[in-house]
């Protein structure tokens, strides 16, 4: 056992960025002594086996808790996340340091705490490493680089943020090495992940949920099966679902694994895992459950999605109302006048109170006598009308236009129109152009 005044530590099944952020922790306190849990992520631990001999760390077994003065943790701010501190959660006098990019509450509490929404921790770090003017290595520049470009997707998830792209550039102008930092961050997917894939994909079922479809798939695991979080990746990317939930109970451990993975920002996976003892980002996060009981898991995320996680502009948010609307039965003569005199593209049709259709100007193209012009709207309306509900958010609207190449959505309550959005609209939202 060692005498240490101070320690850092990071949660369970350790990633780059909660391995970099443990690494920057200790240069910014250069008596910490890094200490790492049992499990980590593969990545993490091919990086380590080569060098082991450039970053030295600890495990819980080699540390004399009752020396420990001082706790830094990096990457998350729940006891439940680290592994085997018990000693340390009940201990008074204990002075606590966290960096945290996930702004949900913890339990722990601690004297100092640097929490604040970022696309990696690390990203936090590094601004404190530049104002105190550390050197960093090339390698050290390298790994921190992971860290930010394993929790953001290199820049790209919607998490990101202009000050992640801002360290990253300065890791660069320190020599980090995009070849070294490729080759560790490369996902590891073999037999055991394409054998689990594989049953999944046989189960696969498809839901609506809050007007999205997802999937939640229980798929049994044995022993230790690595890198769940590709597999769950790559099931949502071959369903073409908005949102996948990998439940993967272990009879063996007694313990389930909760996975999930969203492209859209209705459905915030950070905080549906948070709520289930996880954590993680609006875009990927897990849970561990200590039992097998699966189907009560997969009620809890319906119900979480369903209750808890509205996205913070929605279409009721974004849409023009009352809506002009023409009935069936109207002529095509007075629909384009219509269509002229409010400097509109197009029009939703209905039957009394129903939708049935959506006219545009580009139907019109279909006009090819001066006669049809006496014909009723419902002979040249798009009869396949795609709609939104009040709930769903920006990013929906906008796909579901690129997809079929349309200008304007039906927002759609209980069968009825209750406003329209145009690309203008979501246009307006993605560049920040919404009146305030």
């Amino acid at each position: 056992m060692w005498a240490i005044m101070q320690i850092v530590t990071t949660h369970k099944n350790t990633d780059f960025d909660a391995y970099a952020s443990v690494v920057a922790a200790t240069l910014l306190y250069p008596d910490a002594v890094p200490v790492l849990p049992r499990q980590l992520n593969p990545n993490v631990k091919a990086f380590l086996s080569i060098h082991k001999d450039l970053f030295k760390y600890s495990t819980t077994d080699e540390i004399n808790f009752d020396d420990v003065k001082r706790l830094i943790v990096v990457d998350t701010n729940a006891w439940g996340r680290l592994d085997r501190m018990e000693p340390l959660a009940v201990r008074k006098g204990l002075e606590v340091f966290i960096w945290d990019h996930h702004t949900a509450s913890g339990d722990i509490q601690a004297q100092w705490c640097c929490q604040e929404t970022m696309g990696a921790n690390v990203t936090l770090m590094i601004r404190q490493l530049k104002e105190q003017g550390v050197d960093l290595t090339p390698i050290q520049s390298t790994l921190l680089l992971s860290g930010i470009y394993e929790d953001t997707g290199n820049l790209t998830f919607p998490s990101s943020r202009a000050e992640d792209a801002y360290a990253a550039a300065f890791l660069l102008e320190h020599k980090a090495d995009l070849s070294v930092l490729n080759s560790f961050l490369r996902p590891v997917y073999g037999q055991i992940q394409k054998n689990i894939l594989f049953e999944m994909i046989k189960d696969a079922e498809r839901i609506k949920v809050k007007g999205y479809t997802i999937s939640i798939n229980t798929c049994p695991i044995s022993g230790h099966a690595g890198n769940l979080s590709i597999v769950v990746n790559m099931y949502r990317d071959i369903l073409n679902v908005d949102a996948a939930f990998g439940i993967f109970p272990n009879t063996e451990r007694d313990r389930c694994i909760v996975i999930g993975r969203s492209s859209i920002e209705g459905i915030d996976i950070g905080a549906i895992m948070r709520s289930m003892g996880g954590g993680g980002h609006p875009g990927a996060g897990s849970a561990l459950r200590e039992s097998v009981v699966t189907e009560s898991v997969e009620k809890e995320i319906i119900d979480l999605i369903q209750g808890n996680h509205k996205v913070a502009v929605q279409m009721s948010d974004l849409m023009s109302f009352p809506v002009l609307k023409v009935q069936s039965d109207t002529p095509m003569k007075a629909v384009a006048k219509i269509l002229r005199e409010k400097g509109c593209t197009g029009v939703p049709v209905v039957e009394g109170e129903k939708l049935v259709g959506i006219i545009s100007r580009r139907d019109f193209r279909r006009i090819k006598r001066e006669s049809q012009l006496s014909s009723p709207v419902k002979a040249f309306m798009s009869r396949e009308v795609r709609t939104v509900e009040p709930g769903m958010g920006p990013m929906h609207a906008a796909r579901l236009m690129v997809k079929h190449d349309i200008g304007r959505l039906p927002v759609v309550e209980d069968g009825k129109i209750i406003g329209i959005v145009t690309r203008s609209d979501t246009m307006r939202y993605y560049y920040d152009l919404l009146p305030e």
